[in-house]
């Protein structure tokens, strides 16, 4: 994999679904049907099916909002984790303002503060007709790898 120095701390891949590709996203992001359709330093943005995780009303669940949002921030995180360091989540919350009952919703990540310990990253998920449904906020420590 190529990679660019952007920090003397900080090497971050070129290409980061090349990135995603190699590392996954797990077994939990698989199951739910999750897929990233783009991933750069600035931002990453990842899709993910209503139907197979909605809650017994048939709105998508709230959870699999937080989990769309937790997968995407902590990959980020790790993407531009400093040499030596893995990113660890430590805190996530998520507001719900819309309910999603079908199709795809679609998760933007962007990052707020990408410190030396900590990352903040905010991502908003939306339906299909662009309304906003949830908005994830995840806070990942960077551990230092032994």
């Amino acid at each position: 994999m190529n990679e660019t120095t952007t920090a003397a701390d900080r090497t971050i891949p070129e290409d980061g679904l090349e990135f995603i590709r190699s590392r996954g996203l797990g077994a939990l992001a698989d199951r739910m049907g999750i897929e990233v359709t783009e991933f750069a330093p600035d931002r990453a943005v990842a899709t993910m099916p209503v139907e197979g995780n909605t809650q017994p009303i048939g709105l998508l669940h709230g959870g699999a909002y937080v989990v769309l949002g937790e997968s995407l921030g902590s990959m980020h995180a790790n993407f531009v984790a400093p040499e030596g360091h893995v990113a660890v989540g430590v805190d996530i919350n998520a507001t719900h303002t819309g309910s999603a009952t079908s199709g795809l919703v679609t998760g933007v990540c962007t990052p707020i503060k990408i410190g030396r310990s900590i990352t903040v990253h905010e991502i908003v998920v939306s339906d299909e007709r662009g309304t906003r449904c949830s908005t994830v906020r995840i806070t990942n420590f960077y551990k230092r790898i032994r």
